[in-house]
């Protein structure tokens, strides 16, 4: 070993450093590449990314996890915590536990579901003091945007909100309207105007209000109440008011394969547009989900195998850009057997890792693919620079998976509030053996320790 090699003063940027930890694994997820490696954490932050057999520096711990890949702590852009307000359906301690035991060290909570929405900065400080002693992993808010608060946009995004999300079609919570579409261009323009970021659920009510919809426990007539052409055309006039205002936006969990050519093609003219997916349309298939099982009942709905063989070709390609779990729970009465009227939102928040590493090693990818989808573009996508990689400056934040090993999901052992999950009783490859956040283990085989998360904003 070289005087490179050693981590006792300076490492690499000629400030001085005490290494408290050093993470040791022969398969380290880097932006470079997979491989074995020493990572050296001061003060919650990597200080290096050193060779495997590195010394130790005297009064650091060394922690070994063997052929345990270590990957960057995994973000979570879309997380319905609904609290205060609905705390029945979840909250933030037991939000924060499951995405601690899954691997995420960092989330984005949505505006809605809660009482009050995050619409204005008095809100989202109603939100934020509620969050902030229950926070076992960091936490950061989206703000809302609804018809009636353009004024309050702009003091949302100084408040340090990461961007704001609007529906196009009914949210399914009466205090959180849709925006019809000269309303998303009102709200477009304000946040253009000072930079911002607009995410948005991309159905459109008009091919919604026609297509058939009945009262039914058949999984079919669900499906044939949300068609692709309701999302396919939403994201159509969304590139238009995106392209005509010089916006910023993002496709919040993309269903439909159809859109993913008008997607890359206004990519490709410098339409300012970023999509994401979710665990279950990649890992779930229309053609599996029985008659009366609500618990697979999200809108837009899980589609049919060949769409989804699409998203992943999309994921491959780059037109996707990456995975967030879009954890949106509900008390069990709530998922009545009728898909006409069940709460709609699939609770994946604890077992989005090992979910997509099972399809993902099936479909040959691999765990650089993984930890770029579903942790380095989701903290690119907010903004959040010192999360998403595993390398020097950024904290130390690390998901720790044993790849091979499996298990079969058991809700009793998921910290969600409510334990109603479409994963019950499948087998899954991939245990998260511990999380870590600036430096601490937060969980170790899925027991989270005490809650050491902080709120972030945007701005700081």
């Amino acid at each position: 070993m070289d005087g490179n090699d050693r981590v006792d003063g300076n490492i690499g940027n000629g400030d001085s450093v005490d290494v408290n930890l050093v993470l040791r694994s022969t398969r380290v997820v880097t932006p470079d590449g997979t491989r074995a490696a020493a990572v050296a954490v001061a003060g919650g932050t990597i200080a290096a990314v050193l060779p495997y057999d590195a010394e130790v520096p005297a009064g650091a711990r060394l922690e070994d996890v063997g052929d345990d890949v270590v990957l960057p702590g995994l973000v979570d852009t879309h997380v319905h915590v609904n609290d205060p307000g609905r705390t029945e359906w979840e909250g933030f301690w037991t939000a924060t536990r499951a995405a601690a035991a899954g691997g995420i060290t960092t989330l984005l909570d949505m505006p809605l579901n809660s009482l009050p929405p995050t619409t204005t900065v008095e809100h989202l400080r109603i939100k934020q003091d509620v969050a902030r002693s229950k926070a076992h992993v960091d936490v950061g808010f989206w703000g809302g945007a609804v018809p009636d608060n353009v004024k309050d946009l702009r003091p949302l995004h100084d408040a340090g909100v990461f961007g704001f999300k609007c529906f196009l079609s009914p949210s399914g919570v009466d205090e959180f309207p849709q925006l019809d579409q000269e309303q998303l261009a009102a709200s477009l323009a304000e946040i253009a105007g000072f930079g911002g970021l607009m995410i948005v659920h991309a159905e459109d009510p008009h091919h919604l209000d026609a297509a058939p919809q009945k009262s039914s426990a058949k999984y079919a007539d669900f499906l044939a109440s949300r068609p692709r052409d309701a999302e396919n055309t939403a994201i159509e006039n969304l590139i238009a008011q995106a392209r005509r205002l010089g916006a910023r936006v993002h496709v919040l969990h993309l269903s439909s394969s159809d859109a993913l050519p008008v997607i890359a093609a206004a990519r490709r003219e410098g339409v300012r547009i970023t999509v994401e997916t979710c665990p279950h349309f990649l890992t779930l298939t229309a053609e599996e989900i029985p008659d009366g099982a609500t618990e697979f009942k999200c809108c837009p709905p899980i589609r049919e195998a060949v769409n989804q063989d699409a998203l992943w070709d999309g994921l491959a390609d780059g037109t996707i850009d990456c995975i967030v779990s879009d954890h949106s729970p509900s008390t069990a009465d709530l998922k009545t057997p009728d898909f006409s009227t069940a709460w709609g939102g699939i609770s994946s928040l604890q077992l989005g890792l090992p979910a997509i590493w099972t399809e993902a090693r099936r479909r040959g990818r691999t765990l650089d693919d993984v930890a770029r989808w579903m942790s380095t573009a989701p903290a690119a996508l907010a903004g959040l620079e010192r999360k998403g990689a595993i390398e020097a400056g950024r904290d130390a934040d690390f998901a720790v998976l044993a790849p091979d090993e499996t298990f079969t999901v058991d809700p009793a052992d998921l910290h969600h509030r409510n334990r109603v999950t479409a994963y019950a009783g499948k087998t899954l490859y991939g245990v998260v053996t511990s999380t870590w956040l600036r430096g601490v283990r937060i969980a170790e085989r899925g027991t989270p320790a005490e809650p050491s998360g902080r709120l972030l904003e945007r701005n700081k």
